[in-house]
């Protein structure tokens, strides 16, 4: 049996709550904001981009940087030459595809009960095997096995891991401690608290950020607090430095007997769990700001304007965009979808010219419908986020 002791506190003594129990508060006020806050139409075409975005943001942690273009091509199985770059593509993928799985099934699941060793092995293993059996390995040539715990001692960065004989005993004593925690906010707490304590134990020979930050985004989305529409993937990117810091920190030993009473240091736990839910409450306030519909028919303008100036071909004849779209466009964002009788109705231009604009909307891809005859439905191109969301994710403009 391993020593559990050797990795508290996993849970910062009542004292030491009450700045995390406030950021907690907010953090769940403003998500409640979010949910009321986003359009159904909208944030249903953008909640596959956000996946992409997330996987994008966790892979580039590990230093498997992609481009959102190359993530968009392989979703399409359209793979690079280079296979050191179809490998990052491939990691992406899984990503995005194991996301979506687990959401599904965890879904109505009690976000407590996410907190179990079988949910961490299945993580890791479907990552994992989604990849193919020459992308299983370490870059120092480690055979990496889906979902099984890591057979020696490692160390990870200054971090000497526990021995490899400890760690299921570890996982599953860190499990029962956030499962037993009662309340929001003290749920929050431990979604930060247990992603550094898992990365501590370090349970598998590669992956183990990977498969912590998935861990903490389904919590999270079980806990109803996402709606797929932020993660904290994103902001720990983005404050990459911060976050490795803040980790390394929560790895050191106790200072003196008022920095809690286990062997790691509880004021440095306490520090990580603040950085955690500063970042995540700002994810939650940057997408409210992205999600202001009050300007989106502003938005949708510069869009169609911008097509409009740059014409593309389409089979035989050029693309035809008019600003006269604008209106219906917005209609459909916000009420969801028309036929396209009424779609070229509404535009107020003549039938032909109406028809060639929503062949060109459709053709673009901020249009879609389900075969030639079906309603048209809203849908978000990457192409089109800058104009839409600018910022949203920065490296589409650039790409």
């Amino acid at each position: 049996m391993a020593d559990l002791s050797q990795y508290q506190p996993l849970f910062p003594e009542e004292r030491a709550l009450g700045p995390l129990h406030e950021l907690a508060a907010t953090l769940v006020a403003e998500c409640h904001r979010l949910g009321g806050q986003a359009g159904g139409q909208v944030a249903r075409a953008l909640r596959p981009k956000l996946r992409a975005m997330n996987s994008y943001y966790s892979n580039r942690i590990e230093g498997q940087t992609t481009k959102p273009a190359a993530i968009e091509r392989a979703l399409l199985k359209e793979f690079d030459a280079d296979e050191s770059l179809a490998k990052k593509q491939r990691l992406a993928v899984a990503h995005m595809v194991v996301e979506s799985r687990l959401e599904q099934k965890l879904f109505g699941t009690n976000p407590k009960e996410l907190f179990c060793a079988d949910l961490v092995h299945e993580i890791h293993g479907q990552l994992y095997g989604e990849l193919l059996a020459a992308d299983r390995f370490t870059d120092a040539g480690r055979h990496i096995k889906p979902g099984e715990y890591r057979s020696d001692d490692v160390t990870a960065g200054r971090h000497f891991a526990p021995a490899w004989k400890d760690v299921p005993d570890l996982v599953c004593g860190w499990a029962d401690r956030y499962r037993a925690l009662a309340g929001t906010e003290a749920l929050l707490i431990g979604v930060a608290c247990s992603h550094h304590r898992l990365a501590w134990i370090h349970p598998f020979i590669d992956g183990n950020g990977r498969a912590a930050r998935l861990h903490a985004h389904l919590v999270l989305h079980a806990m109803d607090l996402t709606q797929g529409l932020w993660s904290p993937m994103r902001g720990l990117a983005r404050t990459q430095e911060q976050y490795y810091a803040r980790l390394n920190n929560a790895d050191l030993l106790r200072r003196n007997d008022l920095d809690g009473r286990g062997p790691l240091s509880q004021e440095e736990l306490v520090a990580f769990a603040g950085y955690f839910l500063e970042i995540c409450l700002d994810q939650v306030r940057f997408m409210r700001e992205r999600l202001d519909l009050g300007t989106l028919k502003g938005r949708l303008r510069e869009l169609l304007l911008h097509l409009q100036e740059n014409p593309w071909q389409i089979g035989s004849q050029k693309s035809l965009i008019k600003l006269e779209a604008t209106e219906v466009l917005h209609y459909v964002a916000m009420a969801g979808p028309i036929e396209r009788a009424r779609f070229v109705e509404m535009t107020g231009l003549e039938a032909r010219t109406g028809r060639r604009v929503l062949a060109s909307l459709l053709d673009f891809g901020v249009l879609s419908a389900e075969h030639h005859r079906a309603p048209v439905k809203l849908e978000l191109p990457l192409s089109s986020l800058r104009f839409l969301f600018p910022n949203l994710w920065p490296e589409i403009e650039t790409d």
